[in-house]
């Protein structure tokens, strides 16, 4: 068993692997009386193939359909009885199962994750029921359009990949999951060297390993097969409109970007701060506040392992997708052409800063922090580090970013358009 521990003014971070490879993490608040725990496993849909696609979306659902030990009603209701709350998400390279409770049920909270993906039963009754629900959320998705072309996008950025293809997976392989194939999927990816245990708030780190290895001690599964799903392909931009029966007209332009662990990530950030986050952006300003020619418009950036992308979103008018689009591309090329000024710099790395730091006001948006970083980097990142590089950030790093993303021809260009009458 090995332990580490980081202190500074604001944080008590400490991490012990235990020696099946299963990593435990808190970061205590002894000035808060709430707790945030996750249980976080390195697997989502970039590791499925073709005929698993959606599945650890339905895994997420389908835990809590009842484990060896409870039923479906009592999983709920053992967290929200004592005030807290239980739930789960699934993305293209993780899945997280959490819970937030008083300090004092903290060993409740634990015990109840930690029993969701180390026997759920899968029961065959719930599962084709499940399976309408996953059907009918695929179709809420299809009926909301600035959701679907961010599908759409992907798609077109990462083709023929699997981070191209939607987390919550399409109607035929849905209905094709049987009992058989979550348990072999769960027992093949849910392994203790893949699973990182979070937890941020008034916790004690030698409790909450207590309590963690006590919650798996029965479990039993072999180390993780490394996935083929992880490497992508070439990248060739693409061209793709379609019609829906919509009002608005909804435009992403984007290109492949960065990936988790580039030099280039945080120098991203600021320009994508610059660009199109917040009212003050450049977008916002120039389009919106100028023009009028939207309600909603904002840049975007997407990190994973060994790759990443960003983007433009907007949603307007048919009749004026064109002159918008011409006024993105005018405002991308100004910061490929013209080194910004060290008042916006400034303004930008301190917005960037007040959001880091304002975020850390939640214990669940810790507990996400600390497992993301142990994900990714194996490794604990403070608040000042990251801080230090946010400002040694320069207008020169800013403009290079830009000449080398902000190329049109690379550019892929998705539209939904409503259906003509």
């Amino acid at each position: 068993m090995v332990t580490s521990t980081y202190t500074s003014l604001e944080q008590l971070f400490r991490k012990t692997t235990l020696p099946n490879g299963l990593r435990i993490i808190t970061e205590s608040i002894p000035s808060v009386r709430s707790v945030s725990m996750g249980v976080w496993v390195f697997t989502g849909s970039r590791d499925e193939n073709d005929s698993q696609a959606g599945i650890n979306h339905f895994i997420e659902h389908m835990v809590f359909k009842g484990t060896r030990r409870r039923r479906m009603h009592q999983i709920a209701s053992r967290m929200e009885s004592v005030g807290g709350y239980i739930n789960a998400f699934t993305g293209k390279e993780y899945t997280c199962y959490f819970a937030r409770s008083l300090d004092e049920h903290l060993g409740r909270a634990i015990d109840v994750v930690c029993d969701l993906i180390s026997e759920p039963t899968f029961p065959e009754k719930e599962l084709q029921k499940e399976k309408a629900v996953v059907l009918e959320e695929i179709k809420m998705y299809e009926d909301v359009p600035d959701d679907l072309i961010f599908d759409r996008f992907e798609s077109a950025i990462y083709k023929n990949n699997s981070l191209g293809k939607p987390v919550i997976g399409f109607p035929n392989t849905v209905q094709s999951f049987s009992r058989e194939q979550l348990h072999k999927y769960l027992d093949a990816q849910y392994t203790p060297d893949r699973t990182v245990i979070a937890v941020a708030g008034n916790a004690d780190h030698d409790k909450v390993v207590r309590y963690v290895t006590k919650a798996f001690e029965g479990l039993k599964r072999a180390k993780a097969a490394s996935s083929p799903q992880r490497a992508v392909n070439g990248y060739i931009p693409a061209q793709y409109e379609e019609e829906r029966p919509i009002q608005q007209a909804h435009l992403v332009l984007g290109n492949r970007g960065y990936g988790m662990h580039s030099s280039n990530r945080i120098v991203l950030s600021v320009l994508n701060t610059i660009l199109g986050s917040g009212m003050s952006s450049r977008l916002n300003q120039n389009i919106r506040e100028k023009y009028g020619y939207c309600y909603n418009i904002y840049s975007f950036v997407n990190l994973y392992s060994d790759t990443g992308d960003f983007g433009v979103y907007m949603g307007t008018d048919p009749a004026k997708v064109k002159h918008a689009e011409k006024l993105i591309l005018r405002e991308l090329d100004k910061l490929v052409q013209n080194k910004i000024g060290a008042r916006l710099l400034n303004q930008a790395i301190n917005q960037l800063k007040g959001s880091l730091m304002m975020g850390l006001e939640s214990m669940s948006n810790r507990m996400m922090r600390i497992a993301r970083q142990d994900l990714f980097f194996n490794k604990h990142h403070t608040l000042d580090e990251i801080i230090d590089n946010v400002e040694q950030v320069t207008a020169e790093q800013v403009m290079d970013v830009a000449a080398e993303l902000f190329n049109p021809e690379s550019f892929s260009r998705i539209v939904l358009f409503p259906v003509k009458s």
